[in-house]
């Protein structure tokens, strides 16, 4: 009887693992910058419901001033209407240049990687517009404002976390984070199509003349900010009148900006600009709108009317349950059905404290409540309202989820962020690097010149380095690793296709030019 030859066994793409050192260094420096915004964007919030509850007709005054020229372009708005055009057209901006920038060179540019992200990100959208709508079909009901649940607020999620001190591995923030790009960008397709009236033609072909040249400038590599950014506020002003919401310039041009590296480019232009602009929109600019529009009045019967009512049920009820079973039923569907293979130092359970998070729909939810009910304000201010009570109640119960598991967090950080060396670079992604084993260990097993350093990693650190250096002889023991990254000898998290020595001199050089 022939022997049948033996088969390769099948490799499954893992989900949730290890980031290359390039891409976890990108996110470290974006994520610092959404923290620090989304801390201001919470105070921005705070002080906006004082204000609007102790001194009313003061808020109101301000939310009402005019500012601008009548013509030719009709730019005498209030501040709020500056704050929700203007100032929200450079967030879409920057979410703009992030989707590009997760597209050619981020996680995004495999379709097998951003399958999963993709589909969450669109069930994320689906479901809480479902729970909405089938909340408002009866009489009372306002089925135009379908929209507002469906939005996740990256920055305003990153600020509870710095506010209530919870960790969060880096593959899990990725994750977020590329959620939120996707769902920024269904957001603004939601927005210019459903939210768009009495177009009016010839301003919109000018704006997109405008375009045109952005591109043009762009592709020719021509340099100047004079250039740019009085182009873009024409461009923005044209898109305004045109009766389609300003924001979609802002988004266009973000996804006009080339996010790829050519030649010996440290950083893409897209890169750069971003890195410029996003301390503008997540300091200033997301703050600013949270406090022209979270001012809300709260009192005893408009917190039962949140919770009795249909429209602000809804909202609720498809932030906190529509959002969360979206994005994990979504994301478990997926990886069921595509063969992937969750971190095995993580947990659906995580995932799921991740999805709730994400139910946290501040910024665009709060712009999509004004869009959806223009002739009611007293409905508009309602469906804030529960905008509010909303993401509050995700944030609440996502953190409870998370801080039963912070302290695994805190360890797989720590195992993240060690560097034994001190070269800048994390030892996770140099294990294979016969170099830096010389550097950190002696012929006797000890601690070389760095000492300090390795009494400071203990334990965990020396069995790394002892797996490192036995999977380099091929002696690695199954379960003989207890301090490395990943459970298995074969490197999962990516370990051995991210971690290379390669790519940790990518990173080196990423880490000086970030």
């Amino acid at each position: 009887m022939a022997t049948q030859p033996p088969t390769e066994p099948t490799t499954r793409r893992q989900f949730l693992g290890q980031l290359s050192l390039p891409e976890r260094t990108y996110l470290t420096d974006a994520l610092r910058t959404e923290t620090v915004g989304g801390v201001l964007l919470l105070i921005a919030a705070v002080v906006a419901l004082i204000w609007a509850n102790v001194w009313p007709h003061a808020y109101e005054s301000v939310l009402n001033y005019t500012v601008g020229p009548s013509g030719p372009l009709h730019l005498d708005l209030t501040l709020e209407a500056w704050a929700n055009d203007g100032l929200l057209a450079i967030f879409f901006f920057v979410a703009g240049i992030e989707l590009k920038r997760e597209f050619v060179a981020g996680e995004l540019r495999s379709p097998s990687a951003a399958l999963l992200p993709v589909i969450a990100a669109v069930c994320g959208v689906a479901l809480p517009a479902l729970v909405y709508t089938l909340g408002n079909l009866g009489s009372g009901g306002h089925p135009a404002g379908w929209a507002i649940p469906t939005a996740t607020d990256i920055a305003f999620a990153l600020g509870v976390l710095a506010v209530v001190g919870t960790h969060l591995p880096s593959a899990l923030r990725a994750f977020l984070l590329t959620l939120a790009v996707v769902d920024d960008l269904i957001a603004i397709l939601i927005i210019a199509v459903f939210y768009t009236s009495n177009i009016k033609f010839w301003a919109l072909g000018l704006s997109f003349t405008g375009l045109a040249l952005f591109w043009l400038l762009q592709r020719r590599a021509v340099h100047g900010w004079y250039l740019y950014v009085p182009l873009a506020f024409v461009t923005w002003a044209l898109m305004h009148e045109s009766g389609v919401h300003a924001t979609v310039a802002g988004v266009a041009m973000g996804l006009m900006l080339r996010c790829h590296r050519i030649g010996d480019e440290k950083q893409s232009p897209g890169e750069h600009i971003e890195h410029q602009v996003r301390p503008l929109s997540a300091g200033f600019a997301v703050p600013v709108f949270a406090l022209f529009a979270a001012g809300v009045t709260i009192s005893g019967p408009a917190l039962v009317d949140v919770f009795t009512e249909a429209t602000p049920l809804g909202i609720i009820l498809g932030l906190l349950v529509g959002k969360t079973v979206g994005i994990f039923g979504g994301t478990w569907l997926a990886a069921r059905f595509t063969r992937a293979e969750l971190n095995p130092r993580l947990k659906w359970a995580d995932l799921f404290a991740v999805s709730t998070l994400a139910g946290i729909g501040f910024t665009v939810s709060l712009l999509i409540s004004e869009l959806a009910f223009p002739g009611d304000p007293g409905l508009a201010e309602t469906a804030k309202a529960a905008v509010l009570v909303g993401s509050l109640l995700c944030a609440l119960v996502a953190t409870v989820l998370l801080k039963l598991r912070n302290l695994h967090y805190r360890q797989l950080c720590e195992e993240e962020d060690r560097d034994s060396d001190g070269d800048g670079i994390p030892d996770i992604y140099e294990l294979d690097d016969a170099a830096w084993q010389a550097r950190i260990r002696q012929p006797d097993g000890t601690s070389g010149a760095d000492a300090d350093a390795g009494a400071a990693v203990g334990g965990a650190g020396a069995g790394r380095v002892e797996r490192a250096t036995d999977h380099a002889s091929g002696d690695t023991a199954p379960g003989a690793s207890t301090g490395a990254p990943d459970d298995t000898a074969g490197g999962t998290a990516g370990g051995t296709a991210n971690g290379t020595a390669n790519d940790a001199s990518d990173g080196r050089q990423e880490g000086a030019s970030g």
